[in-house]
């Protein structure tokens, strides 16, 4: 089991008495507009609890929300991608960008990957901007990327990182 620590911030496996906390998490409004509000108590078991690509977020003990990564073992195309939610309770205090830190360290140095991605709505500009603080850089837009809740299709930003851009 993998335990990934910052200085604020622990990455751990995921347990079932995570679950509960983490779809309260996955319910709040602003989170829900952003992941979507369909089976959450199955995406929370699979991504979060039961895969190993996936990790909660703990703040000094309590349960603000979760980080995954996926991996494209394709030698041509060798890179991992993650995404975060985070507890509304805990934005702006930069917590999400030293999870996104963390994670992109042990996708780096651990799994031997040079090449990390994000993909962001476009109009987050709150998560563009902490993904940026960690070290990623605007690619470019995915026009009509997402389906949204409201069943309107959304633009995404691409966001990559290499290595050596990496903040610390």
């Amino acid at each position: 089991m993998v335990v990934l620590r910052g200085e604020r911030v622990l990455l751990r496996p995921g347990h079932a008495e995570d679950a509960e906390k983490l779809i309260h998490i996955r319910n709040e409004p602003e989170i829900s507009y952003r992941w979507g509000f369909d089976d959450i108590e199955e995406e929370v078991g699979e991504q979060f609890i039961e895969a190993e690509e996936g990790f909660v977020i703990e703040i000094g003990g309590e349960v603000v929300g979760a980080i995954q990564y996926h991996e494209e073992e394709d030698p041509m195309y060798r890179h991992a991608g993650m995404d975060i939610f985070l507890a509304t309770s805990h934005h702006g205090r930069g917590l999400g960008t030293e999870a996104i830190q963390v994670l992109a360290r042990y996708l780096f140095e651990e799994r031997g990957h040079h090449r990390l991605t994000i993909d962001p709505a476009a109009d987050n500009t709150a998560a563009i901007r902490a993904y940026e603080r960690a070290g990623f850089r605007r690619v470019g837009i995915m026009r009509n990327y997402e389906r949204g809740p409201d069943g309107v299709w959304h633009d995404g930003l691409l966001m990559d990182m290499l290595a050596e851009e990496l903040q610390s």
